[in-house]
């Protein structure tokens, strides 16, 4: 049986700058809690991975409480070099969730705008020195993560794998997992805001069919981004994605 893996980022009480990133581009992706608990609403009867990227605060403040009442534990992504910076999680948080049973993993060390367009150097640099912080936290090894904003290439999963990740989750909205180079390839579909308030059910509940609009977003977003460039964030999002 496939399992449906789902991508979140903040949740916040009243304003989005709350947690996270202060952008625009970040915050189409936050939810207010209300939208949160209405999207976790059933889920702990599903199949499904839940994931959280960026390493934004509300992960301990918000997110892992409202996990474990239901019997939930998540996957959350750190950009690590946002530790400790206002609106992410400090070191002293990191580790307790890790001994509370969520995972860890890497979200690149400094979240880069454009992952993929990088050498594959930097793309070394970036997933190892991440790596590298969260071990020194944690005391063991750290081997799965998540692109960052969605960039992603073959290149990208080489360097993930050539730097010791086993396990890397993209952006690309489909349950069929693949491996590049020992390493696991997991996509998953994006919860943002403005979606219905039962998103995360319909991507996990529904026949594999009803998640083809997802695939066929996310691939015509794929098509622009190349020719875009660093103005993607600012443009495609708005026009691209249904039901903003």
């Amino acid at each position: 049986m496939r399992v449906v893996s789902l991508l979140f980022h903040d949740v916040y009480a009243s304003d989005p700058h709350e947690s996270g990133f202060r952008l625009p581009a970040a915050d189409r992706y936050k939810l207010s809690i209300p939208d949160f608990e209405a999207q976790l609403d059933g889920l702990w009867e599903a199949s499904a991975q839940l994931t959280f990227d960026d390493g934004g605060i509300s992960y301990y403040t918000v997110v892992a409480d409202r996990l474990e009442t239901v019997g939930l534990r998540g996957r959350c992504f750190v950009s690590t070099d946002f530790i400790g910076e206002r609106g992410f999680l400090s070191a002293a948080q990191i580790r307790e969730l890790d001994s509370r049973g969520h995972v860890i993993g890497t979200h690149s060390a400094s979240h880069p705008p454009r992952f993929s367009a990088l050498t594959p150097a930097r793309m070394r640099d970036e997933w190892a020195n991440s790596r590298r912080r969260l071990e020194d936290l944690l005391g063991r090894a750290v081997t799965v993560g998540s692109v960052p904003g969605g960039y992603f290439s073959i290149d990208v999963a080489r360097a993930a794998a050539q730097t010791g990740l086993r396990t890397l989750f993209t952006s690309e909205p489909t349950a069929k997992a693949s491996v590049v180079d020992e390493c696991a390839l997991i996509g998953r579909f994006t919860i943002r805001r403005g979606h219905p308030h039962d998103m995360a059910r319909r991507f996990v509940a529904a026949p594999p069919w009803a998640r083809c609009s997802a695939w066929v977003g996310w691939n015509a977003k794929a098509l622009v981004k190349p020719v875009l460039g660093a103005s993607y964030a600012r443009v495609a999002d708005w026009i691209l994605e249904p039901n903003r």
